[in-house]
C-alpha cells in the first residue's frame, strides 16, 4: 500500500469515528425557559402545541420567521424536537421518538421528563 493511499484510508476511519461524537453533540437537550415551555434550537411549545409567539420571546424574531409557521396543512400538535423527542398534544404525551410499530402503536417509550416539562403531568 502506498503512503497517499495509506493517509487517505486513516483520514477516512479517523472520520467516520468522530462523526457520531460530532452528531451526538448537535442533539442537544431541550430546554424548558418558563413552566409549560419547551424548546430546542428550531421552536418552542406549550401545551397547545409549537408556539411562533414562544419561539420569537425564547429563541429570536429570527427563529419565529420559520417557514413552519406560515404554512397552514400542517399540525402544529404533533413535533418531534431537534433531540427526537416526540410530543403530542392531543395525548398530553411526549415519547423518546415518533415511530410506530407493526401493531399501529407509537413504539417509543413515554418520556416523564418532558411530559412534565410540557404538560406538567
Amino acid at each position: 500500500m502506498n503512503k497517499l493511499h495509506l493517509s487517505f484510508s486513516l483520514s477516512l476511519l479517523l472520520a467516520m469515528t468522530v462523526m457520531p461524537t460530532a452528531h451526538a453533540r448537535q442533539a442537544a437537550d431541550n430546554k424548558s425557559p418558563a413552566p409549560g415551555v419547551l424548546c430546542d434550537r428550531y421552536v418552542c411549545a406549550n401545551d397547545q402545541g409549537i408556539s411562533r409567539e414562544l419561539t420569537a420571546k425564547y429563541l429570536g424574531e429570527k427563529a419565529a420567521s420559520n417557514k413552519l409557521f406560515s404554512m397552514q396543512s400542517v399540525d402544529l400538535t404533533e413535533f418531534t424536537f431537534a433531540n427526537g423527542i416526540f410530543c403530542d398534544v392531543k395525548e398530553r404525551l411526549c415519547r423518546e421518538d415518533r415511530y410506530y410499530g407493526a401493531d399501529g402503536q407509537r413504539t417509543g417509550g413515554i418520556s416523564s421528563k418532558y411530559t412534565k416539562l410540557l404538560f406538567g403531568e
